[in-house]
């Protein structure tokens, strides 16, 4: 008899784009595995990504601002959320695999440190193997959950985590789309809270953008949508038009100017990055308090100043303080 899985695959055939990815034509997985008799390999993933404890712990990430005073600032979960939602509007469109693209989004920023890009530059300086949040995804599904076992997800999601970065080269067109859903969703994103934050004014937008593209955040962001999809029907690729693309390099540059490079915006951030810092040299000379997991991925072979690295990184902003206190602050000071 003929699995539900089976048959959402022959749909999957017969109605996508003759661009899409097709579940049935997956690369595979690291490991094999038997297939579900439900769902395709790449709604699997998105489940997996759904269920994993670093999925769970990007709801106490910064996005860009560091301990907002307010609930409706982004954290990295609602980050990956917009980009989630961007991508499955516009895989839909295009009549791609939604499934892949929203596995893609959902998985793209597992690796990220606590404390934003400041996290990730303190790493980056002090482990001599560097960081790249987008590697550092990779390695959490292959290697950092289920305690060294990893996700086992397809080839075509980890390529698209990878590739997530304006400089990736995904190899699917549903990873380009999730390239292009992750600048679009921060930019806007991003605006939206530095806005609420006093930092910016919608009248601060140069004329030269909210005239071609919009004079609100949602209509920007509905802008770019909508001319994506236009721009790249029936198309083997996904770009936005000439003029679109240079209004969104036009408006990245504002926002590094006056928000991401901001000293109101990112004061704070050195501190972040010392505290960074800190940990990852105390556990390098105390290796023997980490958790017994990474322990034994050393008893294993890995480097130990890759393990200190995944383990800091992997920490949420909140756990992060919470060790270099226990470490540094006297228990009397507390409170």
């Amino acid at each position: 008899m003929t699995t539900v899985r089976e048959q959402l695959e022959v749909y999957e055939k017969e109605y996508l784009s003759p661009y899409a990815t097709l579940s049935m034509n997956s690369k595979g997985r690291m490991r094999k595995e038997e297939p579900c008799d439900i769902r395709p390999v790449f709604q699997r993933d998105r489940d997996r990504i759904i269920h994993s404890k670093s999925f769970r712990r990007l709801k106490d990430k910064t996005q860009v601002f560091l301990t907002p005073e307010g609930d409706h600032y982004r954290t990295r979960l609602t980050h990956t959320l917009e980009v989630s939602q961007n991508a499955r509007t516009i895989a839909k469109a295009l009549r791609l695999n939604e499934d892949l693209a929203e596995a893609i989004a959902l998985g793209h920023d597992l690796g990220h440190t606590p404390f934003g890009h400041a996290g990730e530059r303190a790493l980056n300086r002090v482990c001599p193997f560097g960081f790249e949040h987008n590697v550092q995804s990779v390695r959490t599904v292959d290697l950092l959950e289920k305690s060294g076992l990893g996700l086992n997800l397809t080839m075509e999601v980890r390529d698209g985590i990878l590739n997530h970065q304006t400089s990736g080269k995904p190899s699917t067109l549903e990873g380009k789309i999730v390239r292009y859903s992750d600048k679009i969703a921060y930019i806007h994103h991003d605006m939206d809270d530095a806005i609420r934050g006093g930092i910016l004014t919608e009248e601060d937008i140069p004329k030269e953008i909210s005239q071609r593209i919009g004079e609100t955040t949602g209509e920007r962001l509905n802008h770019f949508i909508h001319d994506l999809v236009t721009n790249s029907r029936g198309k083997n690729d996904i770009s936005l038009s000439p003029s679109v693309e240079e209004a969104m390099k036009m408006l990245r540059k504002f926002m590094f100017e006056r928000v991401y490079n901001n000293r109101e915006a990112k004061g704070e951030e050195k501190k972040a990055e010392q505290l960074m810092e800190t940990l990852y040299e105390y556990y390098l000379s105390h290796t023997e308090v980490l958790p017994r997991e990474y322990q034994r991925m050393m008893y294993d072979g890995e480097k130990k100043e890759q393990v200190v690295c995944d383990y800091v990184g992997a920490m949420t902003d909140r756990f992060a303080i919470a060790k270099y206190e226990e470490i540094y602050i006297p228990k009397c000071w507390h409170g």
